[in-house]
C-alpha cells in the first residue's frame, strides 16, 4: 500500500516508492529503493522535496502510527512509469533560448548525475530503473519543448572525461526534438527519448581501459566496441518496463542504410524509423563533441560532412528533418559576415534556415574584437548576410562556447 508522508516522517527501513516535486530537486537518481541509510534521509530533508511516497507493503510503515487516512490519496500506478504522459504541460510554454539556457544548465547538470549513477550501476550488474528513467526524460523533453535548441546546444560542451554520460543526455534531446519535427505524437515522442537516453548503456559493460583510451584502438579493441549494441540489447532485457523501441535502438543505432553498419548488417526498410533517427543524432553528437582522442568538429561543418555521408549512412528523410531541426548553422557556429565582421550563431529564426541569429564580436580587417552585438539576420532591414563557415580552430577564439552560451555578454 502507498502512503504519502512528510520528508520529516521517514526512517530507516522505509521502501521509498517516489519523490515528490521536480525530478530535478530529486537528490537520487533511483526513486525505488528501501531506505538503509540516515544519511539518504539528511539528504532528502535538506533538498526542497517536502513529501515522499512510501510503500508499505515493501517496507516500514509510519511508526508511532498518525491519524493521517494512509492514502486519502491513493493513486494508480502507470502502467509503464517510463512512458507515463507527461504532467506538467504548462511547463512547456515556448521561451526564447537565452532564457531555457538557464534552465537547460540546470538539466544537464542534474542529467549527468543521472546518467553517471544509472551506468554505474549497470556496470555492478544492477537492472536500469526505468521510472527514473521517466522523471528524466520528461524534463528533458519540457526543456526541449520550450526551446528546441537551447539544452541541445549546451549539452554539446562535454569534457572528454563526462563524454560518454552526457553523449545520453545529448541524444535523448536531439531524439525528442527531431521526433517532434518528424510529426510523431507525443507517446512515441517520448519513447524516442528514452531511447536516446539508452542507446548506449552497453559501453558500460566495456572495459574502462578501452572504452577511455586516448590513442587509436587495435582491431581486437575496435572488436570490443563494435560489441556494445549487443551487450546493451542483452542487459536491457534483464529489466522491467523497458520500451521496446529503446531495445530496437539500443541494438541497431549504428546500422547503416547501405548495410555496412553493425552489429547485424541491416539495409535501408530492415532498419526501424526510430533506429535510423538515432544514427543521425548519435553521429552528430559523437563529432561535435571533444573525446579522449579528438576534439570536436564545428557544429555546421559537422552538419557540412554528415550531408556527404548521407546516401550511404543515413536515412535521407530523416538526416534533412534533422538539419532543419538543428539549422543549417547550429547554435555555436562560426560564421563570417558580408560586412566582413565573424560571429557565433546564437540562435535560429522561423523565416529562414540560412537567416540565423548571430552574435558579432571580430572585425576581420582590424583584427579586433568590438562589444558583442545581436544581429537578426532574418529581419527585414539587415542587410548582412553569411559568406562563409569558420574554422574555430583557425581563429582560437578562447571564449567561443562562452559567447554564444550566455556566459560572456
Amino acid at each position: 500500500m502507498r502512503k504519502k508522508i512528510s520528508v520529516d516522517e521517514l526512517e530507516p527501513g522505509m521502501y521509498l516508492e517516489e519523490i515528490c516535486g521536480s525530478w530535478i530537486d530529486n537528490p537520487f537518481w533511483r526513486s525505488r529503493f528501501v531506505i538503509s541509510d540516515p544519511k539518504d534521509i539528511a539528504l532528502l530533508r535538506a533538498s526542497k522535496v517536502r513529501e515522499v511516497w512510501i510503500d508499505v507493503a515493501k517496507g516500514d510503515d509510519v511508526w508511532p502510527a498518525t491519524d493521517r487516512a494512509p492514502l486519502t490519496s491513493l493513486k494508480p500506478p502507470a502502467e509503464d512509469p517510463a512512458i507515463a504522459a507527461p504532467a506538467q504541460v504548462a511547463s512547456r510554454a515556448p521561451v526564447p533560448i537565452a532564457e531555457e539556457l538557464v534552465r537547460a544548465r540546470q538539466i544537464c547538470a542534474a542529467g549527468k548525475e543521472a546518467v553517471t549513477s544509472m551506468f554505474r550501476e549497470a556496470r555492478m550488474g544492477n537492472a536500469v530503473d526505468s521510472a527514473s528513467i521517466g522523471n528524466l526524460v520528461e524534463e528533458i523533453s519540457d526543456s526541449v519543448a520550450r526551446n528546441n535548441i537551447a539544452l541541445i546546444s549546451l549539452a554539446r560542451l562535454k569534457t572528454a572525461d563526462d563524454y560518454t554520460y552526457m553523449h545520453s543526455v545529448a541524444v535523448c534531446a536531439m531524439m525528442i526534438a527531431l521526433a517532434r519535427k518528424l510529426g510523431h505524437d507525443e507517446e512515441q515522442v517520448r519513447s524516442a527519448g528514452v531511447a536516446g537516453l539508452l542507446h548506449d548503456v552497453g559501453k558500460m559493460l566495456l572495459p574502462t581501459e578501452i572504452l577511455n583510451k586516448p590513442g587509436k584502438l587495435t582491431d581486437t579493441e575496435f572488436l570490443v566496441i563494435k560489441s556494445h549494441p549487443v551487450r546493451g540489447h542483452a542487459f536491457l532485457l534483464e529489466a522491467s518496463h523497458i520500451d521496446p523501441v529503446a531495445l530496437d535502438v539500443c541494438l541497431h543505432h549504428h546500422e547503416k542504410v547501405d548495410g555496412s553498419g553493425y552489429p547485424e548488417g541491416l539495409k535501408g526498410p530492415e532498419i526501424s524509423l526510430m533506429a535510423k533517427m538515432a544514427a543521425v543524432c548519435d553521429v552528430y553528437d559523437a563529432i561535435t563533441s571533444n573525446r579522449p582522442y579528438k576534439s570536436g568538429w564545428d557544429p555546421s561543418e559537422s552538419l557540412r560532412q554528415m550531408g556527404l555521408w548521407a546516401s550511404g549512412h543515413f536515412d535521407l528523410s530523416v538526416f534533412h528533418a534533422f538539419a532543419k531541426t538543428m539549422g543549417i548553422y547550429p547554435v555555436g557556429s562560426l560564421v563570417r559576415l558580408s560586412s566582413g565582421h565573424i560571429g557565433v550563431v546564437t540562435g535560429q529564426t522561423k523565416a529562414s534556415l540560412t537567416k540565423p541569429i548571430v552574435k558579432v564580436f571580430h572585425v576581420i580587417a582590424t583584427g579586433k574584437r568590438v562589444e558583442p552585438f545581436m544581429q537578426d539576420l532574418s529581419a527585414r532591414s539587415c542587410k548582412e548576410r553569411i559568406i562563409a563557415r569558420e574554422d574555430p580552430a583557425q581563429w582560437n577564439f578562447a571564449d567561443l562556447n562562452a559567447l554564444w552560451s550566455g556566459d560572456v555578454v
